[in-house]
């Protein structure tokens, strides 16, 4: 088949998030089909802009054809530069000459801003294209249940007609949160069409690991009982209970707090481990994606955490979460959602988001366990990711609905 994938946020191993669409182009050329991801040329995400001098340029990453659609730069995620940038890519993903490209058996718009369906309905009507739109981010319910927009805002119901003109006009709708059909069953959606197909591990690449720079490595203590979080140091991350649960527990000299990353709270909680005198809890710059599982393999421990939100109400699937089941370290999951990969995975200990006395618990349960039977529970993790979310399979499940 010829595929294409559109939206503005779409990255690569070269230029950084989105990795998703990614991932699955990747594992679709590797089964022999074409594929196309049309992107924009600046969203704050990436860590590296791809370069585009006109209207657009084209290369070629792995086997994957992306055309990159030249848009405006903006100053913060949530302004009216970013809404300008998304339109701007699909006033021009219209005007683009796209016969180059061949004629698409399918097309996948992706979130989060919807708005791109618009251009993939429009392909599909001149192509005869399966039309497919991916969720990752419920627009504009995000916007209302976490931001401080309400219903009656123009830009949310603005936003809201491309919610229903998506459910209504897509082939079908894939949602990485499992319980998603909930919401869009009251916006045009019947259940034939929608399908759940979470986030994944690219096992090609978690194979292919990088040590840890040196000047990070000489960093971590070897001595330690560490139980390492790696990621977006963001409110919505929930550290802040991860530094009380270390205020809790920084008499016991054996354990470490180990957070690695970056993100606009990192200095928040430099000022809180220096005030606290916090000497158990250690703060390291980002560590390369292929090094991640070099820094999981020194951890006795990995924890992730979310903040409470009524979003979670249809299920996660965050990411690091897949990197830390692959580690082969148990896990302290620290989120309320409707799914659990740790407690069906028997991998680890859930408790409730926010809540530093659970974290401390936890801790301490782990800290009690003997080396194999961390090592035993670390293993069920492993397994199941491998078994049920290699993006080699999920690939696999995501052909049938295209076809």
């Amino acid at each position: 088949m010829n595929i294409w994938i559109i939206n503005e946020t779409i990255g690569s191993r070269i230029h950084g998030m989105v990795f998703r669409p990614y991932y699955f182009a990747k594992e679709f050329v590797k089964l022999g089909h074409k594929v196309t991801i049309f992107s924009g040329s600046y969203t704050h995400i990436f860590s590296k802009l791809p370069e585009v001098e006109g209207f657009s340029a084209t290369e070629n990453i792995d086997g994957i054809d992306y055309c990159w659609i030249k848009t405006p730069k903006y100053g913060k995620s949530q302004s009216l530069g970013r809404i300008l940038n998304a339109f701007t890519f699909v006033a021009k993903m219209f005007l683009l000459r796209k016969k180059r490209f061949g004629r698409p058996d399918a097309v996948i718009v992706t979130s989060p801003t919807p708005f791109s369906i618009l251009n993939g309905y429009w392909i599909k009507k001149k192509t005869g294209a399966k039309l497919i739109f991916e969720v990752r981010d419920i627009w504009p319910l995000t916007l209302t249940e976490i931001g401080r927009l309400t219903d009656r805002h123009p830009f949310i119901r603005f936003t809201q007609f491309f919610e229903n003109f998506s459910y209504k006009k897509s082939d079908k709708v894939v949602s990485v949160l499992p319980n998603a059909f909930e919401h869009m069953q009251n916006h045009w959606l019947d259940a034939e069409r929608f399908v759940s197909i979470p986030n994944g591990i690219d096992l090609e690449e978690v194979k292919n690991i990088s040590p840890l720079p040196e000047e990070t490595l000489t960093k971590i203590p070897h001595d330690k009982f560490i139980v390492t979080y790696a990621g977006k140091f963001g409110i919505s991350n929930n550290l802040t209970s991860v530094l009380e649960a270390a205020e809790t527990l920084k008499t016991n000299e054996k354990i470490l707090f180990l957070l690695v990353g970056n993100g606009p709270e990192k200095e928040n909680y430099l000022k809180i481990i220096a005030d606290k005198g916090l000497s158990n809890v250690l703060i390291l710059d980002p560590v390369p994606k292929s090094s991640v599982q070099s820094l999981l393999a020194l951890s006795n421990v990995c924890y992730i955490g979310l903040t409470k939100s009524p979003l979670f109400r249809f299920g996660v699937s965050p990411n690091k979460l897949f990197d830390y089941l692959y580690s082969g370290k148990p896990i302290i999951y620290a989120i309320e959602a409707a799914n659990d990969i740790v407690a069906e995975a028997k991998c680890g200990i859930s408790i409730k988001s926010e809540n530093a006395e659970e974290i401390v618990n936890a801790v301490l349960t782990l800290y009690g366990k003997t080396p194999e039977e961390l090592a035993e529970m670390g293993k069920r993790g492993h397994e199941y990711v491998i078994a049920n979310h290699s993006y080699s399979e999920l690939a696999k499940k995501y052909l049938e609905i295209l076809k």
